[in-house]
């Protein structure tokens, strides 16, 4: 009999397995997306409270100003109301400063919850919202929607059909002209009218058959909106850099940020470059692969030069398969915004087999000690700082989070620990700059990943836009290696680092990685949120807590946008919460957007 009982547990457990693997065949996203958020759940049963800790760099000596005038006044948007938050990083150059004042030092500990919209969805909600014309602009993955920026209620909402995606983001919309442009996972540029979310017209820049998809936030200018395309993780996907047409959707140039190949398909008038293939020594029969675009851009409007931020080179982690430094991924690209025609390249993470993506916009500022500086914090956990005006010289490269063992080269059969892991460092929001203590604030990720690379012949079975990381572990989920919270790291840090020199002045440690926007103020304050669902104020000089409180579902976490507008001259704070995505161990819940404020006077600025 007992026989027999473990006969029909081990057909039991076959047939189980049988059903699970031709059910993951047959449906590949749904079924790593549920049984990631089944396996997030359990994972998130004990939630640990939030905690902060500050420390103060004793070594930290400030850069004299360069001149007794005030900081110079970061360009805005044309036509944009001082009081809005008008794209992904409020201002074409990426600073994320905001000039409101109503909130302060001394009065953000009355900071509560005015309002929230509950999206009714389970996403990973990284929307950078904006407030444009008396409306709060989100988006997810498949929802494009209009709020009430005080009330939030919602003006409209409209939803698209389309298929899934294994990383299913959305990273927010552009506005421009009274029109709403966006990208969709299956590879497509939207517009829509701004007032009644109708959609105007559609343009395919991206083949999702190579693993391509249009998650990054546009923004737009002079008519043009510019936006690229992601699926550098994917075999046979390519970066490529879009201008189109804001009345029609027309492209008007396209430029390739990883070497054009015959077979490329063209969709637009190709900008001049001089990229070629010496730098991609691939394998044979492996095809060019990397280099996607998968956050938002910054804009030099003087002198009319779009910075494009480049994803990983593929396969991720199997270097010896694309000898090279494999440019344009890992760079920092600048383009002539009118032509797309190629002016320079930051070549930031030199090379790649960590998934170090320069994953967020770069940051343009004058110093305090007047320098003309790009800044730009990728996934490898540094800050990097640029002299534009002294032949792009690399003035510092800093560490903003944990590094151990990221030189250690990877091997076939080997697991290899290291520090941060391709989810780690600063992933797509853009670091904060506040002109007023010169100081770049920086959110990250502090959690490594082990990593075993799989051999020559397994990459070559892989087929054109199926997931191409190199990793040699065969669970779905381990696409991007092993990361565990046992090992003593799954935390976050925001580091305020000199803009002159990179030396940090203080730095803050909380208990949960810091993936959501960081929010500088002229209140004195530093907003940001973490992945257990805290949104905490800090006090800019000196890193001190002022304020925090959980938002959603303890243990929910905050990925997306944090950002301060007014509404009737009373400044008001609106966050993107609720992230809920496979690759983050966060508790499962849905999204929404929370408004906060205070009670007191109007603001000003």
């Amino acid at each position: 009999m007992k026989k027999k009982l473990l006969i029909m547990v081990g057909l039991l457990v076959v047939a189980g397995l049988a059903i699970g693997g031709i059910l993951y065949v047959t449906f590949p996203v749904q079924i790593t997306t549920y049984g990631g958020m089944g396996l997030n759940y359990l994972k998130t049963l004990s939630t640990p409270a939030g905690t902060l800790s500050t420390e103060m760099n004793p070594a930290y000596q400030g850069v004299a100003a360069a001149s007794t005038s005030p900081p110079p006044t970061d360009p805005a948007w044309p036509d944009a109301a001082a009081g809005d938050w008008p794209s992904y990083n409020r201002t074409p150059s990426s600073q994320r400063y905001s000039p409101l004042n109503q909130i302060n030092t001394k009065n953000v500990g009355q900071l509560k919850v005015l309002c929230t919209y509950d999206i009714h969805e389970y996403a990973a909600f990284e929307s950078g919202l904006i407030v444009v014309n008396g409306a709060l602009i989100g988006t997810t993955e498949f929802d494009i929607f209009s709020l009430n920026p005080a009330t939030c209620a919602e003006n409209w909402r409209t939803h698209l059909d389309y298929a899934g995606a294994l990383l299913p983001a959305n990273r927010g919309a552009a506005y421009m002209d009274g029109m709403l442009f966006r990208g969709t996972q299956d590879g497509r540029v939207l517009a829509f009218d701004f007032k009644t979310g109708k959609q105007l017209w559609d343009t395919r820049i991206a083949d999702p058959k190579h693993g391509e998809s249009v998650p990054s936030a546009p923004i737009a200018w002079d008519g043009l909106v510019y936006i690229g395309n992601a699926g550098g993780d994917y075999k046979g996907g390519k970066g490529h850099m879009f201008a189109l047409e804001g009345k029609t959707g027309k492209i008007v140039w396209e430029f390739f940020l990883a070497p054009q190949v015959p077979g490329d398909e063209v969709r637009g008038p190709l900008s001049k470059t001089p990229l070629d293939l010496s730098t991609w020594n691939m394998a044979p029969g492996l095809p060019v692969s990397g280099a996607g675009i998968w956050t938002s851009y910054t804009l030099d409007v003087k002198n009319g030069l779009l910075y494009v931020p480049g994803g990983n080179p593929a396969p991720d982690f199997a270097s010896g398969a694309r000898e090279g430094i494999n440019l344009y991924s890992d760079s920092v690209v600048v383009l002539d915004a009118k032509t797309g025609d190629f002016k320079n390249n930051f070549k930031v993470v030199r090379k790649d087999w960590h998934d170090y993506d320069v994953s967020n916009p770069p940051i343009l500022l004058q110093t305090m000690g007047g320098k003309q500086i790009m800044s730009v914090a990728p996934k490898d956990g540094h800050l990097y700082g640029y002299d534009l005006a002294d032949n792009d010289k690399l003035l510092y490269r800093v560490p903003v989070t944990t590094i151990e063992n990221d030189a250690e080269q990877f091997a076939i059969g080997q697991n290899v620990h290291f520090c941060p892991g391709p989810v780690g460092g600063d992933e797509w929001n853009t670091p904060g700059y506040d002109p007023t203590t010169n100081l770049i604030l920086s959110g990250t990720v502090d959690w490594c990943d082990t990593v075993m690379i799989e051999d020559e012949k397994r990459l070559q079975g892989v087929a054109l836009g199926q997931p191409w990381t190199g990793i040699g572990y065969r669970n779905p989920l381990n696409v991007f290696g092993k990361e565990s919270k046992t090992d003593g790291h799954w935390a976050g840090w925001v580091y305020a680092t000199d803009a002159d020199t990179g030396v940090w002045k203080w730095r803050v440690k909380s208990n949960y990685p810091i993936v959501g926007a960081i929010t500088p103020t002229a209140g004195g304050v530093v907003f940001f949120g973490d992945l257990g669902g805290n949104f905490y104020a800090l006090d800019a000089s000196t890193g001190q807590k002022l304020w925090g409180q959980v938002l959603g579902v303890p243990g929910g976490g905050i990925g997306g946008g944090i950002i301060t507008y007014t509404v009737d001259g009373v400044q008001k704070i609106a966050v993107a919460a609720g992230f809920t995505m496979v690759a983050w161990p966060t508790k499962p819940e849905t999204a929404e957007v929370v408004i906060l404020g205070v009670d007191g006077a109007s603001a000003t600025q």
